[in-house]
């Protein structure tokens, strides 16, 4: 059984940055000032100009955040660099194409307008450790009036007017030198959201041909009824059109979900098979192995392994991919949800550098997506969230048994999953096997034993 031990606690980051509903705390402009400030000061080091680049998303609340942080920064003394609306990816490659010394990326990714967040990369490009934004939260708290810039070491603010332009190129140049994409017909979601202008100009540039659902952002529409959580509306546009190939974008453009060309969904565990084989057989794929999440269906496992590769597993979370790929080598990782980490070619999930990889796979094999893009029957798998008062009942000795006696009945065919959210008071219990009713059999026998022990 898997039991995901929890992070260190903090106040306002979770598991990718800040995150609220937007003029409500945690996303209003006074902590988005205060964040700025801390940020600002804690990532001062040296005495060269220090510089912060700060990319969002088509959120209307996106022209409230965007100012509070600049004059955060400014007063901290860094220079401020605005890039507008652009993919999460595209603010940690320039970050450190930029040598700056913070990326920040404003958007709530996949969740519907009314919500926006912070998230925060070092001079790296990676997303920020849980100890450092720790210290972030901490210099929040504290009184920083006397550690601002004096007047004559105030930062400054400039756009980026090529921005998106460096992005596309830095996109098209993760496919192999020379391949294009002449004669293929794609369908491009990109859910209202940052990619809707640099994802169809990619695309468009390599020779396909492209139709686009959702580059009309106003503000509101972003995530709303497309891109790769409704991937529906793709995978209809896929068959009316003929399409080769579906490809849906969240809000920031860091996951991606597509569709074959009969429209069924390909999800985040079949793309990093279908990479994984493909960097394995060019020889491009490092440590033997690739990194995914617990939540990853067993059946990626196994394909794997018959491939003689290994299957990494962490915590739910695209950075904890990040963070297991850099300490152990790997170039290769992602999660089911979408989001596909490709080392040599970004630092962290980047739905139109992993799509591109895919279309690559089309253009060399000559096959429809729906005979090269499904390596793996995936095992049944079932999820429910149980919600609790109080303490948490993971470790009552009733949940522990039963969890022992599920583990047991799935052993050889299957596997458990325990593990509380990191924002919510809910147990997310999640088993898969070979047997449906198995599955269903156990999440509903062990979901009885935490709500009796959650009302006791």
């Amino acid at each position: 059984m898997n039991q995901i031990q929890p992070r260190p606690k903090r106040r306002l980051f979770g598991t990718d940055g800040i995150r609220g509903r937007a003029n409500t705390a945690p996303m209003t402009a006074e902590i988005a000032l205060r964040l700025g400030q801390a940020a600002g000061l804690l990532f001062t080091r040296g005495d060269h100009r220090h510089r912060v680049i700060i990319g969002k998303d088509t959120r209307l609340s996106g022209y409230m955040l965007e100012p509070a942080l600049t004059a955060g920064f400014i007063g901290a003394g860094m220079d401020v660099t605005l890039a507008g609306p652009l993919p999460t990816p595209a603010i940690a490659m320039l970050t450190r194409s930029l040598r700056a010394d913070l990326g920040v990326v404003i958007s709530a990714s996949h969740n519907p307008f009314e919500d926006n967040g912070i998230k925060l990369f070092g001079p790296d490009g990676a997303k920020l450790s849980d100890e450092t934004e720790a210290e972030i939260e901490a210099l929040m708290e504290e009184d920083l009036s006397g550690r601002l810039a004096a007047p004559s070491a105030l930062g400054r603010a400039m756009r980026l007017v090529d921005a998106a332009g460096r992005y596309v190129e830095s996109a098209k140049s993760s496919l192999p030198r020379g391949l294009r994409l002449d004669g293929l017909r794609v369908v491009l979601d990109c859910a209202n959201g940052a990619a809707y202008k640099v994802a169809p100009a990619a695309l468009w540039e390599l020779g396909a041909e492209v139709i686009t659902l959702g580059v009309s952002p106003d503000g509101f529409n972003i995530n709303h009824e497309c891109g790769s959580t409704v991937p529906s509306a793709l995978s209809a546009a896929v068959v009316k059109h003929r399409a080769d190939l579906g490809i849906a974008l969240d809000g920031d453009a860091d996951r991606v979900i597509l569709a074959d060309e009969r429209g069924r969904i390909i999800d985040g565990d079949q793309v990093l098979a279908l990479i994984a084989r493909a960097f394995q057989a060019d020889g491009r794929l490092s440590g033997s192995g690739i990194v995914a999440t617990v939540m990853s269906n067993l059946g990626l496992e196994r394909y794997l392994g018959g491939l003689g590769l290994a299957l990494h597993r962490t915590p739910v979370g695209d950075r904890y991919v990040a963070e297991h790929m850099r300490a152990h080598g790997l170039n290769l990782g992602g999660e089911q949800s979408g989001h596909v980490i490709l080392a040599d070619f970004a630092t962290t999930g980047d739905g139109l550098i992993a799509a591109l990889q895919v279309l690559a796979v089309l253009v060399r094999e000559g096959r429809p997506a729906s005979e090269v893009c499904r390596l793996f029957t995936p095992l049944p798998q079932l999820l429910r969230n149980v919600r609790y008062s109080g303490a948490s009942p993971l470790l009552s000795p009733a949940v522990t048994a039963a969890a022992a006696a599920a583990e047991a009945r799935l052993a050889g065919i299957g596997r458990l999953l325990l593990r509380a959210s990191g924002t919510e008071p809910l147990i997310r219990v999640m088993a898969e096997g070979e047997d449906e009713q198995v599955v269903a059999a156990v999440v509903d026998e062990l979901c009885a034993v935490i709500e009796a022990e959650s009302a006791g």
